[in-house]
């Protein structure tokens, strides 16, 4: 493997509750070679985001064990780099100075930090809105700061746990193909969880099908789309091969996790943890 890369050796996190235990992901053996892009789609539930949790140093995995760049993953490292879900911009700060924050929690010198809060705004297209506060911008512009402030502490590895989940489907799309061209320029590598099989076929060198819970790597889909691509490529009769593919391998886990939440039995693969416990 190169070693600039993500390398999973038998991941597996396993929680336990007042209940009983429950795997939340299992026998995770995956490279993500370095300045790919590779995206997870898989039911809800089924451990994407405890996975990237793992990969981030934020959650301790079981058993097994996530290399990047060729070093042991222990905890939150700067070299790995994390943008949520969740609206996490700091409404007292302007546009500058949130993408400034993360490099000021790790001692950047201040003429680097303005430097390159600047340099990473006009990355992620939001020239002009420096000096502007969160709640002058759209939802949309609000995680570009995100990424921004993230992409400004030049981290060798980014993570992005269903970045665009909140926006609209427009949106996400123009977005999720800006993020694919930010990305050629940077060749960063990048592991991007999403329920929406277009997004993660638009963005994609690779896409990663779970199973439901316990979660597991159940198929593997290269993209062979032309690398030079944009939201217009939904239309095209491959685009929708590969999202038929990858909703072959989908729709199964999807249905068992559905019956699975409704009737509130735990997963069949645990039958015999849960008796033991």
């Amino acid at each position: 493997m190169n070693s600039q890369g993500i390398e999973m050796a038998g991941v597996s996190v396993v929680f336990d509750t007042p209940e009983r235990k429950v795997t939340a992901v299992t026998g995770i053996d995956q490279t993500v070679p370095h300045s790919s892009f590779v995206s997870i789609v898989g039911p809800s539930g089924c451990g994407k985001s405890t996975l990237l949790a793992v990969v981030s140093g934020l959650q301790k995995a079981t058993t097994g064990s996530v290399s990047v760049a060729g070093k042991p993953v222990t905890g939150p490292d700067p070299k790995i780099g994390v943008v949520f879900q969740e609206d996490s911009t700091l409404p007292w700060r302007t546009v500058e100075e949130n993408v400034a924050f993360a490099m000021e929690m790790i001692g950047t010198p201040k003429a680097t930090r303005k430097q390159r809060a600047r340099d990473t705004i006009e990355l992620v297209g939001l020239g002009g809105f420096e000096k502007s506060y969160p709640s002058m911008l759209s939802g949309g512009m609000r995680q570009r700061v995100a990424l921004a402030r993230t992409l400004a502490v030049q981290p060798e590895v980014v993570l992005m746990d269903e970045p665009f989940a909140a926006l609209d489907q427009q949106t996400r799309l123009f977005l999720g193909a800006e993020v694919r061209q930010i990305w050629a320029r940077t060749k960063q590598t990048i592991m991007f969880v999403t329920h929406d099989i277009s997004e993660a076929i638009l963005l994609s060198q690779q896409v990663w099908v779970m199973s439901y819970r316990p979660g597991t790597i159940i198929d593997v889909v290269d993209i062979d789309l032309p690398a030079e691509r944009d939201a217009g490529v939904v239309s095209t009769p491959r685009f929708n091969e590969l999202h038929n593919r990858i909703w072959g391998s989908l729709q199964a886990e999807s249905m068992r996790g559905f019956k699975q939440q409704e009737t509130g039995e735990p997963p069949a693969e645990r039958q015999d943890e849960v008796a033991a416990t």
